[in-house]
This record gives C-alpha cells, structure tokens and sequence, in this order.
C-alpha cells in the first residue's frame, strides 16, 4: 500500500507540470512570414523594411518571425502582388500601378503632376481621400495598404537640353510601360519606348534611346549621369509605394496586432521617406559637380499640356479624387 500512495501522488504533480507546460505553449509559438520586395539591400525601402521586420519581432514578444526577401528573389512585382493572394507571400512594397490592377482609381496618384512635392504626398497619406482609395484597394483586391513610402521625384536626363513640353517632340526616350507614366512623354510628343531596367544604361550608352526618366537617387543608383549631358527637373510624377499586407494573413491578426503591424509599417515608411527626400536635396550639387547641366524648368506648362491631352478616364481615374488630392494642404 504503501508504494501504490507514493505512485499515486507523483500521478497529480506530473498533471500539473504538463499542464503548466500546455499553458504555456502558446506564449512560445512563432509564426514566420515572408516579406518581399524588388528592390536593392543598398536601397532605404530595404533598410527599413528589415527594421521593421525586426521591431515587429521585438513588440510582438517573437511571436512573429519575418524574413524579408529583396531583389526580386520571390519573384517580379506583378509576381508578389500576384503572391499576396496566392499565399507566397504575406506582405510586399509595391507601387500603386499594381494597385490600381484590382482598382483603378486609387492609380490617380500616378497621374503627372499630382503631387507637388514630397510633404504634399505625405499629407494626403494621412487625409479622407486616402483612406477612401486604400479602402477601395482593400474592398476589390482582400489585400490592405498599411502604409505609403516617398519613392523619389521622376526627373529626366537626354543627350539634349530641355526647356519646354514641346523640346520633347521626337525624343527617343524610354519610360516603363505603365500607363502613367507614359502620359507627360507621350503629351508633349516624345516616342516612348519600354526597355528594360537592366538594359537602360547600355541603350542610353550605345543610342538607340535619348532620354529616360527616373528619381535622381535611381539615375545616381544606376549611373545614367554617366551616359547623359542633361538632368531636367520635370518632377512630373512624386513617386511612391506602398506596404501591403496579405489579406488572409491580416483577417487573422487580433486587433492589438494588427494596431502593431500598422504602427510599425507607418515608422518604417516615415523613416525610408526621410532618408530618400534628404539624398535628393543634395544630388542636384552632386551632378553639377560632376560636369552634367541640371535645368529647372516650368512644370506648368508640362502639366497644362497633360491635362489638355490626358483624359483621367482612359485610365480609369476619376478627376474629381485628382482635384480632392490637389486640395490636400
């Protein structure tokens, strides 16, 4: 008897050992998510996007672990905005072009001469418009927007000075196919091509394009400054991406995680906004020094001409969200 009593009670120690240990499971498990951009580990877009991949850890006490993917390892963009449904990925920084596949109006912000400036984009990030087009993205694609990051201004460089819309006319210039983008070029007469980012500096070197069109940290990035003579500061489009969060992924969050996923997302993109606007105040003086002719030149006239020959509704923009960004203070 006296052995079958000392059996017996070790029987309610071990429950409440094993109880303890099923208590405390949940606190230990992790959930590893991929992040994925295409974009250089030299690139702010990726340092920041790491930091936050790092404070989410942090604040979430390692209940989530995220590997973030540049360079296009997980694929082109149209692949990782493909991704997010899929569920190859679960957050991504993506233009809002992509964006505007699942719903076209929020791609108004691509529209030449939406933006004045850099403070004007961030000021509608944080306005009722925004919310209404990133409600709309959220609504037709399950996907939503946590945060919007100033990507840089488009400037061009040509092998020619360029003073007006109209110096453009013939211009050999290449320019992604994107619509938007196409726009300012095509409006004031340019021939667009679409060549390939990897191949742009070889067909500014070897001529069979003129010009092209890029934030000045790209054509420093890049090196275009050493194939071109001029850097105009057509600043016709202030370009951005946004973080975007899975949609499958985002309805499992609890509130209190997805307040986090958002607030860091916001810091993260505040900070890469920071970083990339301060580097293009200097890089006017930087291409200067460097013997190249950088010209400013009158906006107006280049976006008059857009507006005139531009309609919104070619591209499935509304004007009326256009005039409500205008007026965005």
């Amino acid at each position: 008897m006296q052995r079958t009593f000392k059996t017996l009670s070790f029987v309610p120690l071990a429950l409440a050992l094993g109880a303890g240990l099923l208590a405390s499971a949940p606190a230990l498990a992790q959930t590893k998510l991929k992040w994925a951009h295409v974009y250089e580990t030299s690139e702010p877009f990726h340092k920041w996007s790491v930091w936050a991949a790092d404070e989410i850890k942090k604040r979430s006490g390692g209940r989530y672990q995220i590997d973030v993917y540049p360079a296009s390892q997980l694929g082109k963009e149209n692949d990782i905005n493909q991704g997010l449904t899929l569920g190859t990925v679960d957050l991504i920084i993506s233009g809002s072009s992509f964006a505007a596949k699942a719903f076209p109006r929020i791609g108004v912000t691509y529209y030449p001469y939406t933006f004045r400036d850099p403070e004007h984009l961030l000021a509608y990030t944080r306005s009722d418009v925004y919310k209404e087009l990133t409600a709309g993205y959220e609504q037709k694609s399950g996907n939503t927007i946590l945060a919007t990051t100033y990507y840089g201004t488009r400037q061009t460089t040509s092998n020619k000075p360029i003073a007006k819309c109209a110096d453009m006319k013939g211009l050999k210039i290449r320019v992604p196919d994107v619509a938007a983008y196409l726009a300012m070029p095509r409006a004031c007469g340019a021939n667009t091509t679409p060549i390939a980012f990897a191949e742009v500096y070889l067909a500014l070197q070897n001529g069979t394009v003129e010009a092209q069109e890029n934030p000045l940290t790209t054509i420093e990035a890049k090196k275009f400054f050493e194939v071109q003579k001029n850097i105009v500061l057509t600043g016709h489009i202030v370009d951005h991406l946004n973080t975007v969060i899975a949609g499958g992924l985002w309805k499992k969050l609890n509130d209190a995680d997805k307040k986090m996923f958002h607030e860091v997302a916001q810091e993260a993109a505040a900070k890469a906004s920071l970083e990339v606007a301060a580097r293009e105040k200097e890089l006017a003086a930087v291409f200067r020094s460097k013997g190249l002719a950088v010209a400013e030149v009158n906006t107006a006239d280049f976006r008059d001409t857009v507006l005139k020959t531009v309609p919104f509704e070619q591209f499935g923009y509304q004007k009326s969200d256009w005039d409500r960004i205008q007026a965005v203070k």
